[in-house]
């Protein structure tokens, strides 16, 4: 645990893309913090108020390339990986001999069971990471995540899903099959590399699912709602894309274990959540993307209606959904106040 006057030195690795730049906003300001470097792909660098002018006068830092002996140099403290699926199991290794803790946002550590993850996306090459990597949802896992040497952020819409659905399940008030997730994301949750099917007006007023039946995120709802209730639950999880920059819906219809109201759900999510800084459960407003966009919440909200519990989640799937919590996580790690940073 870090003393709470001596600053942690963090490297970023990944800060040219959406949910970088928004994890360096935060670091700057993080009071026990010092971003010592960031780096990346030799397609991308440079200053990084190139990237993002809206950074300049604020970080005199470019982003070099990725080069581990220069990490191993660094004498930091945590290094963050904001880069692709598949990519971070090739720098994970290397770093944790170099003594750092990591924090990685991809995939790649979310699934403990290798051959999950090698079904839903490729071979593995770093199964002793895998195996040992702590997920990190913080409202479940915290104690795990404070002395864990490498995090598995969690994905967006798993982060979403769960944390409306978790204290239902376990206090056996829906059942665990035939749940239903309807999710909305904005834009930026594809990345910052130009495609032309996220071209402005292949998205400006288009409003349209994908992944039918085949979302990576799916075996990892699953997973951890495991892992957190114990009951085997399984979800038909369908996303869709929206023509907003940033923000995360998620409209979840499950059958009710026996009779319930809306007061009852939401009581029951209030009492898991007290303790929670970064969950809001809403009673007197639904969650919207509007009331949660820049901020680390999740906002979430129980309802009763033509005999199905409906529960609505919403979050920005660039801050509580990727950099937010990473920061969230790295409080946690180094022993700050879980807030720090985030207000």
């Amino acid at each position: 645990m870090a003393k709470k006057n001596k600053k942690i030195r963090v490297a970023l690795i990944g800060g040219s893309g959406y949910a970088g730049f928004e994890a360096i906003r935060r670091l700057l300001r993080h009071r026990y913090v010092e971003l010592v470097g960031v780096y990346g792909p030799a397609s991308e660098l440079g200053k990084m108020d190139h990237f993002y002018p809206l950074l300049a006068k604020q970080v005199e830092l470019s982003q070099e390339l990725y080069d581990k002996d220069k990490l191993r140099n660094l004498d930091a403290d945590l290094a963050m990986l904001c880069v692709p699926h598949k990519v971070a199991m090739s720098y994970v290794p290397d770093l944790r001999e170099a003594g750092l803790r990591i924090i990685d946002w991809s995939a790649d550590y979310r699934l403990p069971d290798r051959g999950l993850y090698e079904t839903w996306y490729c071979r593995h090459t770093d199964p002793q990471g895998l195996s040992e990597a702590v997920y990190g949802l913080p409202e479940y896992y915290a104690d795990s995540i404070r002395t864990a040497s490498l995090v598995a952020n969690p994905g967006c819409y798993p982060t979403c899903s769960v944390l409306a659905m978790a204290p239902l399940l376990t206090a056996g008030l829906i059942e665990p099959e035939g749940i239903v997730i309807n999710a909305i994301t904005g834009i930026s949750g594809a990345g910052r590399k130009p495609d032309l099917k996220f071209h402005f007006p292949e998205r400006n007023e288009n409003f349209e699912p994908y992944a039918v039946g085949a979302h990576r995120h799916t075996p990892e709802i699953e997973q951890v709602l495991r892992d957190i209730t114990g009951i085997e639950t399984t979800v038909l999880f369908q996303p869709h894309l929206s023509p907003m920059d940033r923000g995360m819906l998620c409209s979840i219809y499950a059958d009710p274990s026996h009779d319930v109201t809306g007061d009852k759900l939401n009581s029951l999510l209030q009492d898991a959540y007290a303790g929670a800084p970064f969950v809001r459960v809403r009673t007197k407003v639904l969650p919207a993307t509007k009331y949660v966009a820049g901020t680390n919440f999740c906002d979430i909200s129980a309802h009763v209606a033509k005999g199905k519990v409906i529960l609505f989640s919403a979050l920005d799937n660039l801050v509580k959904g990727a950099s937010g919590q990473a920061i969230e996580n790295m409080n946690i790690m180094f022993g700050f106040d879980q807030t720090c940073g985030l207000y």
